[in-house]
């Protein structure tokens, strides 16, 4: 019973006590200063005033010569793990063709009748090593 109440003499969002806000508004399981719904609230207007889509848009390249261009190289990849990856230039060296290959089959899409059969890596180390 002690913790309820403990939780409600603060706001759950910013951790204020009553005596810092002005008005804490008690719930069942929590409370929330008039702060924080004031600044939800200005959030909330803000978003509607500029027009901000409630569902995410997704914008995809036109054409297909446009994908094949933004590909990067089997090099490029390396380069690009080589700033996360400490060591293991084989495993880099392998991942990185299988992605651009995996890009590349993604761009040809004049043989759809052909299937793929799916190949798993596995990468073996110590924790922390990839």
């Amino acid at each position: 019973m002690a913790k309820t109440l403990e939780r409600r003499d603060q706001c759950c969002l910013c951790g204020k006590t009553k005596e810092q806000v002005k008005k804490l508004i008690v719930g069942l399981h929590g409370a929330v200063c008039s702060d924080c719904i004031d600044l939800c609230n200005d959030i909330l207007h803000n978003e509607s005033d500029r027009g901000i889509p409630t569902s995410p848009t997704v914008v995809r390249p036109t054409t297909v010569a446009s994908l094949a261009s933004t590909v990067p190289k089997p090099k490029e990849i390396v380069q690009f793990l080589n700033g996360y990856v400490v060591g293991q230039e084989p495993a880099k060296r392998a991942l990185s063709v299988a992605v651009y290959n995996h890009y590349k089959r993604i761009n040809d899409k004049s043989d759809d009748e052909v299937e793929l059969q799916k190949s798993n890596i596995l990468m073996v180390g110590p924790t922390g090593s990839g």
